[in-house]
């Protein structure tokens, strides 16, 4: 006989209440170019969110402070574009050294890719600058219009007197935030100890910088007080191909369906268990406090920005309730499906070998990189010349970069296997951080010369030290002696 299947029993209300909203999800529709909804972000505090407030702290003190340090003189980061250096903490690099710039935006993409594999969008919810001046902007909002209850209903309220005095400051607060913001970005290419006051007394000597200070300012009022969540969403191109470096043991912000569902209100005192119920309350407190106005219980989406918002208000609430924390939380799919996650994996390994051998060549590259660089440019306009002393003469230009903050003296030495002398100055000041030419002359007797290619070697001599600073080859034609 066949294997009889025991009857399900099905609640009449609960069947009839099911049906009625597969049915209105199912005529649902919604227009393409449906109007934004403004998201209110309810306040939450938590462990996350203590973590967010340091590097709040620690990124916004060093984005605003880095430009005012000087040493020596010499502001600590400076971009100084018209005189093509690039002054970074005590050190200047020039257009040669972009090489390195090529390498730190690599290291960089490695870098992300890396630590998405292993913790998700991690970057974008603790240090993301759209983030960071996202949650300045909401918290200056909350200080000025209230709670989020507060908010909605000032908005829904006619403009009277108290509700333009709210959003006046508001927006101003956001305004400074922003100038501070623009002043502040020019002022790593612009000294900044000269930007400020040039500014505010209209006297900055170039028109661009008026330009490009009201460009950022306007940009960081749009994107962090207008549109927000719509940068992540719709502008932020990691938020679409973030799903190709995700897997199942990559780390996110999860919501438990199995301890969680079914879900429903209850009294605190209710043995929900005993009645079939999951732990989630459906109160909705993680879809208040989410910046991007997300239902994290309908799983991952490309909308999540992993800030833990949501994980914060569950545990909130799930202490109130006296049971464990953890509903919403970091995990993995493998996780979640009851298995053990895979912290190396192949992917892993690739980014990380990446990011090790590009490490390695920055380093490289770093150490290997000299203070003092010399070119010597041999005269093309004539082959040789003969002497008024009847010396072969070639004419060169040396030209030498001091890429340090202290002025050098050098005199300049030749030497080969003939007899080379230099006719004329031999000694060479370069300012620092500045590039200095010296046209010499080089002799020689043309009885010593075996062929009509010899190598000459040009030294800059240290005048401190006597050492030999840098090394040059370079070629001296002459006639064949008979």
């Amino acid at each position: 006989m066949p294997e009889r299947i025991p009857a399900i029993q099905i609640d009449p209300k609960t069947a009839g209440a099911a049906l009625h909203a597969d049915s209105r999800r199912e005529h649902e529709t919604t227009d393409l170019y449906e109007r934004r909804k403004k998201i209110y972000v309810k306040k939450v505090l938590g462990f996350f969110q203590r973590i967010r407030t340091f590097t709040l702290y620690f990124f916004m003190g060093a984005y605003f402070l880095t430009c005012w340090i000087s040493i020596d003189g010499q502001q600590l980061v400076h971009f100084d574009l018209p005189e093509r250096q690039f002054h970074i903490f005590g050190a200047t690099f020039w257009p040669q050294d972009f090489a390195l710039l090529a390498a730190m935006l690599i290291i960089a993409a490695f870098g992300l890719f890396f630590v998405t594999t292993l913790f998700g969008r991690v970057w974008c919810g603790y240090t993301c600058p759209q983030t960071v001046w996202t949650f300045i902007f909401i918290w200056l909002e909350e200080k000025f219009e209230g709670s989020r209850n507060a908010r909605m209903k000032l908005d829904q309220q006619p403009w009277t007197r108290e509700k333009v005095v709210k959003k006046g400051l508001t927006h101003a607060s956001w305004l400074l935030v922003a100038l501070a913001t623009g002043l502040t970005f020019v002022g790593y290419f612009y000294p900044v100890r000269e930007l400020v006051p040039d500014f505010f007394t209209l006297s900055v000597d170039s028109g661009w910088a008026y330009f490009w200070i009201a460009f950022f300012t306007v940009a960081t009022y749009l994107n962090a007080g207008w549109l927000r969540e719509q940068v992540c969403i719709y502008m932020c191109p990691y938020a679409r191909f973030q799903s190709v470096m995700f897997d199942q043991d990559t780390l996110t912000v999860a919501y438990d369906p199995v301890r969680g569902e079914p879900r429903s209100g209850r009294k605190k005192s209710l043995d929900h268990k005993a009645v079939g119920l999951g732990d989630c309350i459906d109160c909705g407190m993680c879809v208040q406090v989410c910046p991007t106005g997300i239902d994290i219980r309908d799983g991952l989406q490309y909308e999540c920005i992993g800030c833990a918002k949501c994980i914060d208000a569950c545990d909130n609430i799930m202490d109130r309730m006296g049971y464990d924390p953890g509903l919403i939380r970091y995990a993995t799919e493998r996780e979640l499906n009851g298995k053990q996650s895979r912290l190396i994996r192949a992917r892993t390994i690739g980014y990380g070998l990446a990011l090790t051998a590009m490490l390695a060549f920055f380093a490289y590259f770093i150490m290997a990189r000299a203070d003092l660089a010399l070119d010597v440019l041999r005269d093309r306009g004539s082959l040789y010349k003969t002497a008024p002393s009847g010396f072969i003469e070639n004419a060169y230009l040396l030209q030498v970069s001091n890429k340090t903050d202290v002025e050098r003296r050098f005199r300049v030495e030749v030497s080969g296997d003939i007899d080379f002398q230099i006719s004329g100055k031999t000694s060479i000041t370069v300012p620092p951080a500045a590039v200095a030419s010296l046209p010499v002359a080089v002799e020689v007797d043309p009885e010593t010369i075996r062929q009509s290619t010899s190598e000459l070697e040009f030294a800059l001599v240290s005048d401190e030290t006597g050492d030999a600073a840098v090394r040059t080859q370079s070629t001296f034609l002459g006639p064949i002696a008979r």
